[in-house]
């Protein structure tokens, strides 16, 4: 199989409460990216997304944009790895 382009990253400040998994979720539809983003438990946003290394980085760019007075810190990591996921969803 094919390896693609994986980000990890992980939102701090405001982020639960503030429609931040839906505003991923509406803004994945404009990349061609896929994977998902979920809420932790210690009131930090996971997004993890897949795809060309342009997409990805536009993608999650434009989550910060989106959510600029939300977001105090974005922790992310990245690496090459064989496709896991199929669309983008909230977990």
């Amino acid at each position: 199989m094919p390896e693609i382009h994986h980000e990890t990253a992980v939102f701090t400040g405001r982020v639960q409460g503030v429609g931040f998994r839906y505003t991923a979720l509406e803004v994945a539809r404009e990349y061609e990216v896929a994977g998902f983003v979920s809420n932790l438990p210690d009131g930090r946003v996971h997004l993890e997304a897949e795809g060309r290394p342009e997409e990805v980085e536009a993608f999650i760019a434009a989550v910060q944009e989106r959510m600029h007075g939300y977001v105090r810190n974005v922790e992310r990591q990245s690496r090459v790895r064989v496709a896991q996921f199929g669309g983008f969803s909230i977990r």
